[in-house]
């Protein structure tokens, strides 16, 4: 448990890189389907479920960073959140790409009449929407721009973005939601452990 508090500049390149390796996974899979005509019956379909799936999967993974540093006092997992970050914006993108290309063909109408028609589009478009500024300020360089406080302050958005996600799943998937409630605890739990934080630091300062 020791051992891993810490990790040095060369360790911590390797973990990242296992990371991303580990991201790609479900991308490569997508293309090795796509490939081999093993997308089955509704390519589309498969993909837009797929990329939506892992988006939230890694928004997810990227919310627990800060709980699980705090449990364990792993600091160097904070270093790691932005990887995971573009990652979930990474896929976040693709599903969207495959509405957009795959399904709409670029109809703008068409698309215009499902935000306002399909209330999981109408949630789930401005959820992704809510992740560009996210993905651009992710650099050093706009960081130190902005400052630490507002920074952190706009990447809080993050949290928006998850309960739009979980609601656009849940109210996509029309039989089986066992994926979406799972989804749901793991958000609840996330949120409940930053305002219990943040319900402590109040105390303490009182």
């Amino acid at each position: 448990m020791i051992a891993i508090k810490k990790l040095d500049d060369k360790t911590l390149s390797r973990v990242k890189t296992i990371i991303f390796l580990l991201a790609l996974i479900p991308f490569v899979r997508l293309i090795i389907g796509g490939i081999t005509d093993g997308l089955g019956a509704n390519p589309i379909e498969k993909i837009t479920r797929s990329t939506g799936y892992w988006t939230l999967t890694l928004i997810m993974v990227t919310l627990g960073i800060t709980p699980l540093r705090k449990l364990t006092g792993w600091n160097w997992l904070t270093r790691t959140r932005r990887m995971l970050g573009l990652s979930a914006f990474f896929y976040a993108s693709l599903h969207f790409l495959t509405y957009l290309v795959l399904d709409q063909f670029f109809d703008w109408n068409g698309i215009v009449k499902d935000i306002i028609k399909r209330p999981y589009i109408t949630v789930g478009f401005p959820s992704f929407l809510l992740l560009l500024p996210l993905a651009i300020t992710s650099n050093n360089a706009l960081i130190k721009k902005l400052g630490g406080k507002r920074w952190r302050c706009l990447h809080r958005l993050v949290y928006v973005v998850g309960v739009g996600g979980v609601v656009h799943y849940w109210w996509l998937v029309k039989k089986d939601l066992t994926n979406p409630m799972t989804f749901a605890v793991v958000l609840a739990v996330l949120l409940g452990f930053r305002v219990f934080y943040w319900w402590r630091g109040r105390q303490a300062k009182s």
